[in-house]
């Protein structure tokens, strides 16, 4: 994976291939955020990722300026390579070792941008869960933005909030404000 715009631009980010995750494809990663780039300063934001993997969304935004990232995985050892990297980088993400949907029930936290990479074989009903969590217990701040990735084959115009999808080749981003 590749960093492709900020401070760390250009570099390249190898996670081990033990690790459970499909990263992000860079094609739709630059299309994400060149979206994000016209509709928020980067510096200001606070942002929770979910599912976070490899960290490779968190990594372009703290390449970015943001200073306040929290990274969310179940998995012991994405959590770990995500925490070496941040650090080897000085990157500023708290890394987290939780169920996605437990921890969205019991922070008290609230963000700007929440971003969702959930496996892309989810059924439905687990999709849905992702939003209704985060505005039940108002995880975005006002004017946040949950933005959840999945397969262009998933449609979830139908749940409460959502906004629009931007589709990316095989990917496809679908955005939740209030």
């Amino acid at each position: 994976m590749r960093i492709i715009s900020g401070e760390f631009k250009g570099r390249r980010i190898t996670a081990p291939s033990k690790l459970p995750v499909r990263p992000t494809t860079d094609m739709a990663k630059e299309a994400l955020f060149n979206i994000l780039n016209n509709r928020y300063y980067f510096d200001e934001l606070s942002v929770l990722d979910l599912f976070a993997g490899t960290g490779n969304i968190s990594y372009e935004f703290a390449s970015r300026g943001c200073e306040a990232i929290t990274a969310v995985d179940v998995h012991y050892g994405c959590v770990k390579f995500i925490s070496e990297t941040s650090d080897t980088f000085k990157m500023p993400i708290e890394t987290i070792k939780s169920d996605v949907f437990k921890y969205l029930e019991m922070t008290t936290e609230s963000f700007d941008i929440i971003f969702a990479d959930p496996p892309y074989d989810f059924p439905k009903e687990e999709f849905s869960k992702i939003p209704d969590l985060v505005f039940e217990n108002n995880r975005l701040n006002e004017n946040g933005l949950l933005i959840v990735e999945h397969s262009k084959h998933t449609d979830l115009s139908d749940l409460e909030f959502f906004s629009e999808q931007k589709n990316y080749g095989g990917n496809a981003f679908s955005f939740f404000n209030k």
